[in-house]
């Protein structure tokens, strides 16, 4: 299994692990697309374990195609980066989910 595979593999548990028959009505995680071209990651922090912690901006800007910024606010943790940046906006939202776990 590649890195792409386990971290998609990571998020499907994490998503699942905060459905209560309750969370997944409210709020989720979305993936969408950019028109500049990109993505945005929009990952609901509300009432799980992560819903205090911060995770502070981070922008990395290599080149037009080639960049990523993550951040949360408002109980969200929001990331947009390049069309081939997508593992690795996920992979920050997994080693931060992982350094905050309880």
């Amino acid at each position: 299994m590649n890195e792409s595979e386990q971290l998609l593999g990571w998020l499907q548990d994490w998503y699942a692990a905060q459905c209560n028959d309750d969370w997944e009505h409210e709020w989720g995680v979305k993936i969408a697309t950019l028109d500049n071209p990109g993505w945005t990651v929009t990952i609901d922090l509300e009432e799980t374990d992560l819903e205090e912690h911060t995770y502070p901006r981070q922008d990395v800007n290599r080149s037009t195609h080639d960049w990523v910024w993550a951040w949360t606010s408002e109980k969200i943790f929001h990331a947009r980066c390049g069309p081939a940046n997508l593992t690795e906006a996920l992979a920050l939202f997994r080693a931060w989910a992982i350094s905050n776990a309880p």
